[in-house]
């Protein structure tokens, strides 16, 4: 753990640029990237691919421009994720509820369009908003929520590298109904062997020709771990 006692709090996150291997990331631009969006979350079947985020269903494209302007006036900082290859908009991802005195802030907001499907797209682009809240910003922890009934969304936390904390009852309402969120976080100490694991699992040495992964992130991590033991 840092020496804390000459601490005096973190930048705000703002819009950034971050650029990979395969994903470049972007602020948010309406004029830019909302249809792109749209497009990239399959139009009307943003509903069934956002069922765990607790706005009520879109009914077109103008009621998810409307609510994307809330959530950023809010103070949500979307992050746009394009796969460099295709040159197309791929997903979404934002920083949320920063609290720079303390030095946490939440990644949240996270879709992907079928454009990220069977890729290290997303863990990529996961990889670089980590990074830069650790080692550009400074921050000391690093939160992932979701709908507890969200497995998905639980298995790809536990993947990238996230600590499962508990689960939060009766912590909201989403689309008229109960929530129960599911918490989880990454530390800064934490972060040395998260970061060497992920330039390992992305390193192209690590896919075959078919680009299929030849050894798991959460293996290369146990490795790294057992060798600093």
């Amino acid at each position: 753990m840092r020496d804390l006692k000459d601490w005096k709090g973190c930048p705000a996150p703002s819009p950034v640029a971050l650029e990979g291997r395969t994903v470049r990331l972007e602020p948010y631009e309406r004029a830019k990237h909302l249809q792109a969006l749209w497009d990239a979350f399959g139009g009307m079947q943003i509903n069934p691919l956002l069922r765990y985020f607790t706005q009520a269903d879109f009914a077109g494209i103008e009621d998810f421009d409307a609510w994307s302007e809330s959530v950023i006036k809010s103070g949500w900082v979307r992050e746009v994720i394009i796969d460099k290859a295709a040159g197309k908009v791929v997903g979404m991802a934002h920083y949320m509820r920063p609290d720079p005195a303390n030095g946490v802030v939440e990644i949240g907001g996270i879709a992907h369009g079928g454009g990220m499907s069977r890729s290290p797209l997303s863990t990529e682009a996961q990889y670089l908003l980590a990074k830069h809240v650790f080692e550009d910003l400074g921050y000391r922890r690093y939160e992932w929520k979701c709908h507890n009934g969200n497995a998905a969304s639980k298995r790809t936390a536990t993947r990238l590298g996230f600590t499962f904390e508990g689960v939060f009852r009766q912590h909201m309402l989403s689309k008229g109904e109960n929530r129960d969120t599911a918490w989880f976080s990454i530390i800064d100490g934490e972060w040395p062997v998260l970061a060497k694991a992920f330039d390992a699992w992305l390193s192209p040495d690590n896919f075959d020709a078919g680009g299929q992964q030849k050894c798991r992130l959460e293996d290369i991590r146990a490795e790294i771990k057992a060798g600093a033991a």
